[in-house]
């Protein structure tokens, strides 16, 4: 049994740079190479693509990237898990089978089927499934739909002779993770450990996002240019290092690593995955040597019996402008050309007999629109005026991105045009998600022109009652008599779970946390994030993380639909963490001293 087992991550997204890949073959020592690709917008988009060609539907990166370094992977026994496969993982694996042949590499390439269950819509419609969140039912018309599934299949196509793994949707973690299942023999029932496992596939899958990108320190970070993707070293008793190769850019230290770990995540005493239920609230983050930080403290708990499922769906069309305007009172002339245009085009469509916009969004790029009520600047010279519209009517949105142009000469001075020219219609996807019974799904692995089932471990599935009770918030000692930002306390980071967001928000030093935690309740993040929180259903609710005295905050219905439904310049939370810096904390004094 190897004494460590060391995994990188080549991407984050689809879209990620091309050179990550070629850095941590190279330098990384690795024995698994792993590439995350799947967002929940990326789901939507790679849908898309497969209606207008049935052999689109994955991510044409992974082709691109790997293929140069098909010849060095072989030479030096790593393996590849990636769910580049997208909606299409039979298509991806047949376009790098060909390169593979092309180059004379003879890697095997599994498939990992299961996910999609799409054939299923209209059983799964008569059982009344409901959205998770809103409660609606499941829409009539579905471009896809697909499970999140764990690593159970990864693992058989390892135990099969994968060298390179390609799968549909199944939950980011679960690239890291089974390579561990795999390599150290742990057992479904070892909870702990998949925990573990779980957490070090967390914390790499957003590529650079825990190597010092977007960390709230930017400025301390070095060599952008240069910056080193993830690498976690496990132990077979689930320990591991976060680190990245040497003579890389970059920064990892117990808040670059703190960040990621809060991202995107609900409560972290119940961190629900297909294999294991994840207590990340008691993990440990220690600087272990320069770039190296040792984690441990995840605990687990068994799974449910359902996997959850993400269908995506069209609802009309949109459609997005985008204009300069300049000089004197740009702000003010801004916001009455966008409702201009709007009452314009409403009056075509009336006169026309069509239906009005299902949905307007303009946003004033430059005069602070995305901060809301905490805005500052209204004083601009330049703008960009952002139009965004929704339509059930194609025709009516290529009516409006062709009337837009009017405003240049008809309206009011300084407009320079539209930016990157006329604007796209395009089907406006709508994500749909939902809960599903294990039974559902049909595993099987394609490799060598056979397919193989894959049966799903037994397990006692444990009831969402049975999960651990929240400890209690440290309570503040002493007097608050000044307030400083919370940036100089804490740095935060935000990011999106469908149509929520969450924020991060880790203490610099523990006697700090007390304080944040008085003064960040629920009821002060709804009034400070009341300008992106729907107004009827916008919550926040707020978990404690002793382990790295931080605190995680779900905003509830905070993004306009979320992902590529909404219409909003940040549809995914991105800035949210950066607007909240700003809010002044009470402390004492003597902290406030300590932070001149």
């Amino acid at each position: 049994m190897p004494k460590t087992i060391r995994i990188g991550c080549a991407s984050a997204f689809w879209g990620d740079t091309c050179t990550a890949a070629a850095q941590l073959v190279e330098g990384g020592e690795l024995d698994y190479l792993v590439f995350d690709y799947l967002a929940e917008v990326t789901m939507s988009i790679l849908a898309g693509a497969r209606l207008k060609d049935p052999r689109a539907g994955y991510a044409s990166d992974f082709i691109d990237v790997l293929t140069p370094l098909l010849q060095r992977l072989h030479a030096d026994r790593i393996r590849v898990i990636s769910n580049a496969g997208g909606v299409n993982p039979r298509a991806c694996a047949a376009a790098l089978q060909a390169a593979c042949e092309a180059a004379g590499v003879p890697l095997k390439i599994a498939v990992l089927l299961g996910d999609d269950l799409q054939p299923q819509l209209q059983q799964l419609a008569g059982q009344g499934i409901r959205e998770m969140f809103s409660g609606e039912p499941l829409p009539s018309t579905c471009i896809s739909i697909n499970a999140y599934l764990g690593a159970p299949g990864i693992v058989e196509a390892l135990r099969l002779g994968a060298d390179i793994v390609i799968t549909g949707r199944v939950v980011d973690s679960a690239l890291v993770s089974a390579a561990l299942v795999h390599e150290f023999g742990w057992a479904w029932h070892d909870y702990d450990k998949l925990a573990q496992a779980a957490l070090a596939g967390h914390l790499i899958e957003c590529g650079a996002q825990c190597t010092g990108g977007n960390f709230t320190d930017w400025r301390d970070v070095p060599d952008y240019e240069h910056i080193g993707f993830p690498i976690v070293e496990v132990s077979a008793d689930g320990q591991f290092i976060v680190t990245k190769a040497e003579g890389t850019g970059g920064l990892v230290t117990p808040l670059t690593v703190g960040e990621q770990l809060l991202y995107e995540i609900g409560d972290p005493q119940g961190y629900l995955l297909p294999d294991v239920i994840c207590d990340f609230s008691q993990v440990r983050l220690i600087q272990q040597g320069k770039h190296a930080v040792r984690v441990h403290g995840a605990r687990g708990l068994p799974p449910t019996d359902q996997y959850k499922v993400c269908a995506t769906w069209p609802d009309g069309f949109r459609c997005t402008a985008t204009c300069l305007i300049a000089g004197i009172e740009a702000v003010a002339k801004a916001e009455r050309v966008s409702q201009a245009i709007i009452a314009r085009t409403s009056q075509i469509f009336s006169q026309r007999g069509w239906a009005p916009f299902s949905e307007v969004n303009i946003e004033l790029l430059g005069s602070e629109a995305t901060y809301g009520q905490h805005g500052q600047r209204q004083d601009s010279r330049e703008v960009l005026i952002k139009l965004a519209v929704r339509h059930p009517d194609k025709q009516a949105l290529v009516l409006f991105s062709k009337e837009i142009a009017q405003a240049a000469t008809g309206m009011a001075p300084g407009l320079t045009g539209l930016v990157g020219g006329r604007p796209a219609v395009s089907p406006l996807i709508r994500l749909f998600s939902c809960l599903v019974g294990k039974s559902a799904c049909r595993l099987q692995i394609e490799l060598d022109g056979q397919r193989h089932p894959c049966p799903l471990p037994a397990l006692e599935p444990l009831a969402i009652a049975d999960l651990p009770t929240a400890p209690d918030l440290p309570k503040p000692q002493g007097r608050a008599d000044a307030s400083v930002p919370l940036v100089k306390l804490a740095v935060a980071r935000s990011g999106d779970k469908g149509n929520h967001s969450n924020i991060g928000v880790i203490a610099r030093e523990p006697d700090y946390l007390p304080w944040i935690a008085e003064a960040l309740t629920p009821e002060v993040m709804v009034d400070w994030m009341s300008h992106v929180l729907d107004p009827l259903l916008g919550r926040v609710e707020r978990w404690y993380l002793p382990g790295t005295h931080s605190l995680n905050f779900l905003l509830e219905n905070a993004l306009g639909g979320g992902g590529a439904a909404s219409l909003r310049i940040d549809p995914q939370g991105k800035a949210f963490a950066q607007q909240l810096l700003e809010i002044q904390i009470p402390v004492p004094q003597s902290i406030a001293d300590q932070l001149d």
